[in-house]
């Protein structure tokens, strides 16, 4: 019986059961919440670590609305899973949070996030307190920060040399269309120097676009100086060269008022008096385009028919974009001012393109607007071919992430040793490291530099190579000194590795994991309402024709 409190009252409560509403979920202390957290979070790990490097597997995702999804881009596994543990979504926060900011390395950062939580879980079973492996972590994380600047092996000093470029980013190609690395990065290499401005800095990954048109392979893909429309021009004409661009954001058709009219006509000749006043004014509009010099009009909404019979008379060439996202890309491209009204353009108004033509690619009839060599150009588009849907959308994740490590590059220009060189690296000198260190804190110290062997382990494995082996010849090799030797998938064998990883990925990864691992290291109670809604509706079965 519960012992009477001060004033002769009774507390009767059964703990947070009769404290919260009913269907609420709750857990707490080590085996139930921490122990849960770390073994969701080391799961969530293990289905992207085996897509990790150029040999990773596929997923088949389908999502909340059947849509399928083939690839090896973790980011977008993670993103499509509907993760519903709420410390493993604390891992996908992180990769969308990479995501963003890096635009690569978000398998690195989920996977490596894992692997200290598991190294973490093996350490509380020791009998180690939570705050003292999330002392260790942080203070590995500090470490192994420095010891990675350290590291840098190359830098990218001509931002504008194709080459470059190409040989930067073709780590990050690889490990999502490998076989097809040295193509697309020099693809991308091409489209990131057409639009890289005088200043890098000012970079903008917007104007690298991408046009996806199905049929034949990868190798058939193309830039193009300009944009490539998926839409046919209105009217005959299809053609035009080295010509001045109108671009309207508003519709080319006769103008409405806001509030209703009506017009009392009471004799034939008053009709065709009114129709013919109609027609004068499109007309007129239309006589002014043309004469200040515009052959290329373009609307981002409708086109009127009236409009389009005085465009075709005047031998103008004109098309809709109705994406104000692309219309605002195209004035880019052709340097023009959108006009918000239907009336003639000033000179400073006007842009120019050196020609647009109607093209058929792949059976696909597209509108390609170029220009010169010699012509400024904001945006540039690589056109990808390939046999399947599926096969579009993972070129296009790989071609995303080539220019996002060009955008990296302009900000910091360093380079690491790629293909695990720079991990065992990381693993060996941390490894030293905590054996200077004294108390508790050199065991998580020494897990935190454990936990790099992932991605060599992860590399030998889907390389079809004995992981421990392999860890074994790799810190064999650099404990003589060799810090660039990696794995070579190719060859099968341990060598001196020419495949880069971008310096600001890896710090931020690295930086993002180890804050995510100490979140959730942190938890120890997790307490979870009832989901709000009623019952679900059955099922409805299939239809009874009789």
């Amino acid at each position: 019986m519960p012992k009477p409190q001060p004033g002769g009252m009774y507390l009767g409560m059964q703990g947070l059961t009769d404290l919260l509403k009913e269907g609420t979920k709750h857990y707490q202390g080590i085996d139930e919440a921490v122990a849960k957290n770390l073994e969701a979070s080391k799961q969530l790990a293990d289905i992207s670590r085996t897509s990790l490097g150029p040999q990773g597997r596929n997923k088949i995702v389908i999502n909340h609305i059947e849509k399928m999804f083939v690839t090896s881009d973790a980011a977008t596994i993670l993103k499509e899973l509907e993760v519903a543990h709420p410390a493993a979504n604390m891992l996908v926060l992180a990769s969308k949070q990479q995501e963003e900011e890096i635009g690569d390395g978000s398998n690195f950062c989920v996977v490596f996030a894992g692997e200290i939580l598991f190294g973490a879980a093996s350490l509380i079973r020791m009998g180690m307190h939570v705050s003292e492996i999330i002392k260790g972590y942080e203070r590995a994380s500090k470490q192994a920060l420095e010891i990675l600047s350290e590291l840098s092996v190359k830098t990218v000093e001509d931002l504008t040399s194709e080459a470059h470029l190409a040989a930067a980013m073709k780590g990050a190609i690889a490990s999502k269309q490998y076989g097809y690395e040295t193509f697309l990065s020099d693809l991308i290499a091409k489209a990131c120097v057409l639009v890289m401005p005088k200043n890098p800095k000012n970079f903008i990954v917007d104007n690298v676009r991408v046009c996806k048109i199905a049929g034949l392979s990868v190798l058939q893909s193309s830039v193009i100086k300009g944009m490539v429309f998926t839409r046919t021009p209105l009217g005959n004409v299809k053609h035009v060269e080295k010509c001045k661009v109108a671009v309207f954001g508003c519709a080319i058709d006769a103008a409405a008022t806001d509030t209703k009219g009506t017009v009392l006509i009471q004799s034939a000749e008053e009709l065709k008096s009114y129709n013919k006043t109609e027609e004068e004014a499109m007309e007129k509009i239309i006589k002014e385009i043309a004469e200040s010099g515009a052959k290329f009009l373009v609307s981002g909404s409708t086109v009127g028919e009236m409009a389009a019979h005085f465009i075709e008379r005047y031998g103008l060439m004109c098309i809709k974009i109705p994406s104000k996202f692309e219309l605002r890309r195209f004035c880019r491209t052709v340097g023009a001012s959108t006009l918000t009204e239907l009336r003639k353009p000033n000179a400073e108004e006007l842009g120019y393109v050196h020609s647009a033509k109607e093209e058929e690619i792949g059976g696909t009839m597209c509108t390609v607007v170029r220009q010169d060599d010699g012509d400024s150009c904001g945006v540039a588009t690589i056109v990808i071919r390939a046999a399947t849907t599926n096969m579009l959308d993972d070129v296009e994740r790989a071609i995303d992430d080539g220019v996002n490590a060009v955008r990296c590059l302009v900000r910091d220009n360093r380079l690491l040793a790629g293909a695990g060189a720079v991990e065992i690296e990381l693993a060996r000198r941390l490894n030293q490291y905590a054996a200077s260190i004294p108390g508790l804190e050199q065991y998580a110290v020494k897990k935190f530099a454990e936990s790099f062997e992932v991605v060599p382990r992860t590399l030998a494995e889907n390389a079809g190579l004995n992981a421990a082996d392999t860890i074994t010849s790799l810190y064999a090799a650099h404990n003589e000194g060799k810090t660039t030797a990696g794995i070579d998938i190719e060859e099968l064998k341990i060598g001196e590795t020419t495949v880069y990883d971008v310096y600001s990925s890896k710090e931020t990864a690295i930086k993002l994991a180890t804050d995510t691992a100490c979140t959730v290291l942190k938890i120890d109670q997790i307490i979870m309402s009832k989901p709000a809604g009623g019952p679900k509706a059955p099922s409805q079965g299939g239809r009874d024709d009789d």
